[in-house]
């Protein structure tokens, strides 16, 4: 088995895992978003062999496993279908450019926390193969072919902002990314006198990763619905609200409340941005706020540990906003936080969230940092 200690690095990668402030479920829908790298990662160390097998170790699994690049198919165990469908879809692109190689990988992104450590392990194995073999990758081609492993490999249809901000991210700024176009604009991510704390509610539920792709369908459906009467709108960000809301009647509930939520939040993320311009730092924390309420109420998406540490907050005038960060049904709450209440906050509410459902609460002090590079 590989071991760290003795392990003679070629090349090490550092990845990180990515925050999104507002625009939750909104890229697979060709909306907007707004998240950022962040400082906790992934470190993949590689080192070339001499022949055609890749060793692959997981220190915090501490499990590995051996490819086989004749034979690239997907596995039983989940999280090796993260690194296969990486080079599969390398291989697709640029046929025969992986020679063998050794990783060694180590991570302090929680598992299962929103914070999107799949996102940050795929984008981490194709800029390391990259690097290692001279490839000639492009960023756009990276982001891409490790959304396109999570599809096929994984079988999580997730759109690109997770992977687009692992690769594109950069120190102290925010990414306002349109997910249709790909067009991008950095926006400085000054939250003084505020801090992003994280909170961890160490649930993860079941629920997870089949519910994401009934979002999507859902989503779909109403847009075919939509499309019926205006075929003009390729995307349901596109939708107007009072245009969905000509549909309350004909479409079922729950269908309706994701369209409503979707076209609601694509233009609370562009009304955040302006605010986050403005130097309005309580408007932009009213819209994550109201983001939540969205992702709880219309499309389903929250749970009650989530909800309990959000509604903590509502009353504490110290705390800006606060909203459930990514999937959905467990991982973390994302908060803005006055930097002298920080410690505060994470103790108290650590208190009471263990008394109400006996779950020790996790918190993530994070700043926002480069995407995946080269050290």
């Amino acid at each position: 088995m590989l071991d760290i200690r003795t392990f003679q690095s070629d090349l090490i990668i550092d990845s990180p895992g990515r925050i999104n402030l507002i625009g939750e479920h909104i890229d697979y829908n060709g909306g907007h978003v707004l998240p950022a790298a962040m400082d906790k990662k992934i470190t993949l160390h590689f080192k070339r062999s001499n022949n055609n097998t890749c060793n692959i170790l997981s220190s915090n699994f501490k499990s590995s496993f051996t490819i086989n690049l004749d034979k690239l198919e997907r596995s039983e165990i989940e999280w090796q279908n993260f690194i296969l469908g990486v080079l599969f879809h390398i291989n697709v692109i640029k046929p025969n450019s992986i020679q063998g190689f050794d990783c060694i990988i180590e991570s302090n992104l929680p598992l299962g926390s929103g914070i999107s450590s799949s996102a940050a392990l795929e984008c981490g194995i194709a800029k390391g193969v990259n690097e290692l073999f001279n490839i000639g990758l492009s960023d756009i081609e990276i982001i891409k072919l490790s959304r396109d492993a999570e599809h096929t490999f994984v079988g999580t249809k997730c759109g690109i902002m997770d992977q687009f901000a692992v690769v594109k991210g950069m120190k102290d700024h925010l990414i306002l990314l349109n997910c249709e176009t790909l067009d991008y604009k950095l926006i400085e991510a000054d939250f003084s006198p505020y801090k992003v704390v994280l909170l961890n509610s160490n649930v993860s539920h079941s629920l997870a990763s089949s519910e994401y792709n009934v979002r999507r369908d859902e989503c779909d459906t109403a847009l075919a619905a939509i499309q019926k009467k205006y075929s003009d709108y390729k995307f349901l960000t596109e939708v107007p609200a009072k245009v969905v809301k000509e549909f309350k009647t004909t479409l079922p509930e729950k269908i309706y409340n994701r369209a409503l939520y979707v076209t609601q939040e694509n233009k609370r993320t562009l009304k955040a941005v302006e605010f986050l311009k403005s130097k309005d730092l309580k408007g932009f924390g009213n819209c994550l706020y109201k983001s939540h309420d969205g992702l709880q109420h219309l499309y389903e998406v929250s749970c009650k540990e989530l909800d309990f540490l959000v509604d903590v907050t509502r009353d504490l005038d110290y705390i800006i906003g606060s909203r459930m960060m990514g999937g959905g049904f467990g991982g973390c709450t994302i908060n803005i936080v006055h930097k002298d209440k920080v410690e505060e906050f994470i103790e108290n509410t650590s208190a009471i969230y263990e008394e109400r459902y006996n779950i020790k609460l996790s918190s993530i002090l994070t700043t926002i940092s480069d995407g995946v590079k080269k050290i």
